[in-house]
């Protein structure tokens, strides 16, 4: 597997599709003394999600950051999006993986290589965001070394999704 910077010529790659992932449980978390914790919650219904295709731009990605891509021969088969961001956290707006290819340590390799592009330009650490109701995904970041650093329960009012809630995640590795 090959993991490096989506150059002009490999445009195509932005274009991995989404795939369902499974919706299992719910990640619920708490500020107390300046301290985040957590526990999870579990459904009694599986429900899978897929999200919306992006279509991604190349100018685009590369105006506002970075994307990484894993390669298998000459196939994408995950890809990681950054964002340059106003403070010292790059923010890595999206991670996906085909279902294929998922639980072989491809997102954590995407993540690490990130880190490593984000620091020399001058970051300190990269931030995603993770919707409470995805507990999948929520432990995978927590696995990766992330930490809880926020939570915010207004950003699907007035939508279809009402209900959920993100939760930030930092990854600072002079912490780590």
């Amino acid at each position: 597997m090959e993991y490096k910077l989506i150059a002009k010529d490999e445009e195509a790659a932005l274009n991995l599709p989404n795939e369902p992932f499974e919706l299992y449980g719910k990640l619920v978390v708490s500020l107390n003394n300046k301290q985040w914790t957590y526990k999870e919650e579990m459904f009694e219904q599986v429900e899978e999600q897929t999200f919306p295709e992006e279509n991604y731009i190349y100018e685009e990605i590369v105006e506002k950051g970075f994307a990484i891509g894993a390669f298998q021969d000459s196939k994408c088969v995950a890809l990681a999006i950054f964002e340059n961001h106003w403070n010292k956290y790059m923010y890595l707006a999206d991670l996906k993986v085909m279902k294929a290819y998922r639980r072989f340590g491809h997102g954590q390799a995407l993540i690490k290589q990130g880190l490593i592009e984000a620091q020399s330009l001058s970051y300190k650490g990269v931030f995603t965001i993770g919707q409470d109701n995805n507990l999948g995904a929520c432990k995978f970041y927590l696995n990766q070394g992330f930490e809880i650093g926020g939570f915010n329960n207004y950003d699907y009012d007035f939508t279809q999704q009402e209900g959920k809630s993100d939760i930030y995640f930092y990854l600072n590795e002079m912490r780590n």
